[in-house]
């Protein structure tokens, strides 16, 4: 492999591992948000104990998220030095914006979420953890706004070789973003939900049915039941705002060479041959192409042949990411449809077969939004800035070899670390969540505290734990 395919390689590996935890976090910020303002609703200790153990898995995902982060950025200056002299007058500003107004708020409140359960009063706790949720999609919002630049570009000049901002407005707000941000925000909240469900469904399955695993499975079959669909209608959406802005992807995507006319098939399977140019071993189903891309019987799709080779995607890996997405989109509908109706039967936490599909449904969100992201990042190639710049032009000189080490070294430290981190989440939620104190009433979010924990070990260790400024005092 060549320097541009191992840089290519490089970062997104490094994404990919960057991407899970943030949507993580993104969705765990606001569960949390949910749980909390339930507890202060109600008063009851189930929703207290399980913001307690969510909380931890949020620690450990928006930690990781950060530290990977920070590597992509400098990956931007070392192996993409062309990219960053070209457009690096809005791209650097879109993600100085997002430090400036998401990561300082998260940052800011986050230790008082964590840390000041008893120091704050618990009005005050619960707007930290707000500032918190609201900071997970502030940057979501920036970091989407720079990458749909990236897809859809708009509001600029280019000026002695480097591209100058004219229009901040058309920047920010550019054709696809919308619909990206949407897409992306809904996905970190099913990937959090799934993840919610499985933990609960292991611990059915283990023969628990205490109140916080019957309230953990219930609200996050709640949350995918709502946001699937959702989540549906808004890939719909996307997908329109992509055939109009991007028609290559599209094509690529859907393994579509020829544009036929009358009516555009839908190739449900089949391998797309960049070299013979025609989608082999393909299934068809007339119209229905048409039908899901135009939404018309006879709606005309623009085929891969329309444009020159050196412009199209890589067709094969799209058309299966894509797949992939969509697939799983339909089993997650499935399993949130099933989930009703076994809870209008009284049988959802007896249900053993729907468990282990939810338990094995766990991983769908993560899974799914990585093919997602996929789809989206290799459809767009061989642009770096679609229309304007190849992504062959904003490599840095660098040579394979270097290239390569660098990435052998990524993989190592990244599959140590993150790894790690990934199976001390799994250990917590293997663990699940521990409800004691069943006589804490609603006073105990007053100030009541320490009264209901005397005489009470296991409830006066966890005090502790949840604030270890006072265990040190003491």
């Amino acid at each position: 492999m060549d320097a541009l395919h191992l840089a290519r390689l490089q970062f997104a590996f490094t994404v990919s591992f960057h991407i899970i935890f943030p949507a993580i976090s993104i969705g765990l910020a606001s569960f949390l948000a949910v749980l909390e303002g339930l507890w202060l609703k109600t008063g009851k200790p189930v929703y207290r104990e399980l913001f307690f153990f969510w909380s931890k898995i949020f620690a450990v995902g928006f930690g990781m998220g950060v530290v990977s982060g920070v590597v992509m950025s400098y990956e931007f200056g070392t192996n993409w030095s062309g990219f960053s002299n070209f457009a690096g007058a809005i791209t650097g500003p879109l993600l100085t914006y997002e430090v400036l107004t998401a990561f300082f708020l998260e940052a800011g409140f986050l230790g008082i979420m964590l840390f000041g359960w008893h120091k704050v009063g618990p009005k005050a706790h619960f707007f930290a953890t707000l500032m918190v949720a609201i900071g997970t999609l502030i940057s979501t919002f920036w970091i989407l706004s720079s990458n749909s630049w990236m897809q859809t570009p708009q509001g600029f000049a280019i000026e002695n070789g480097k591209v100058i901002p004219v229009d901040w407005l058309k920047i920010v707000f550019n054709p696809s973003f919308p619909y990206r941000l949407a897409h992306m925000a809904i996905a970190a909240f099913i990937v959090a939900g799934f993840l919610v469900a499985a933990c609960g469904a292991w611990h059915l399955l283990k023969g628990r049915r205490d109140e916080g695993v019957k309230k953990t499975f219930s609200m996050a079959l709640w949350i995918l039941l709502l946001l699937t669909p959702i989540q549906i209608i808004v890939g719909d959406a996307h997908g329109l705002n992509t055939r109009e802005h991007q028609p290559a992807k599209i094509a690529a995507i859907e393994g579509l060479w020829e544009t036929e006319k009358g009516g555009t098939a839908l190739n449900l399977v089949g391998w797309p041959d960049m070299e013979a140019e025609e989608t082999k071993y393909a299934v068809k189903i007339p119209h229905l192409g048409s039908l899901i891309l135009a939404h018309s019987w006879d709606g005309e799709i623009k085929g891969l042949k329309e444009f020159a080779p050196e412009d199209r995607p890589y067709s094969p890996i799209v058309f299966w990411s894509f797949r992939v997405m969509a697939g799983l989109g339909m089993l997650m509908l499935l399993m949130s449809l099933l989930g009703v109706l076994l809870r209008r039967g009284q049988k959802l936490y007896e249900a053993r077969w729907f468990q282990r599909f939810v338990l094995c449904m766990g991983p769908s969100g993560l899974v799914a939004l990585l093919a997602g992201w996929i789809t989206t990042e290799v459809g767009r190639q061989p642009w770096v800035v679609y229309g304007v710049m190849r992504t062959a032009d904003g490599v840095a000189p660098l040579s394979a070899q270097q290239l390569g080490t660098s990435l052998l070294i990524f993989v190592v430290i990244y599959f140590a670390v993150f790894g790690t981190g990934i199976y001390y989440m799994l250990k917590l939620m293997r663990k699940g969540p521990q409800l004691e104190g069943e006589d804490v009433s609603h006073a105990d979010a007053h100030g009541g505290h320490e009264a209901v924990a005397a005489g009470h070990p296991a409830l006066e260790h966890r005090m502790l734990i949840s604030r270890p400024n006072d265990a040190i005092d003491d």
